[in-house]
């Protein structure tokens, strides 16, 4: 397993699990980040660490703290 951070652009992935705590864990599988769910990163920003997403037909930006707690 590895953090969604780490995913190279274009690749599809399937979420192992969503860590965090409380209102932050809830908040990320609200937004569909729950396990067995397929998540491709679209695009990376080089400087921040930034990342936007595609999960369930949607497109979601995700900050560094945000993607290190799902892994794939």
């Amino acid at each position: 397993m590895m953090p969604l951070v780490m995913a190279a652009a274009g690749e599809i992935h399937t979420i192992k699990t969503v860590g965090g705590e409380g209102k932050k864990r809830r908040f990320l599988e609200g937004l569909g980040f729950v396990p067995g769910a397929e998540v491709v990163v679209l695009s990376k920003s080089s400087g921040s660490g930034s990342l936007i997403v595609g999960i369930k037909g949607s497109r979601i930006a995700l900050d560094r703290q945000a993607a290190l707690k799902i892994l794939i």
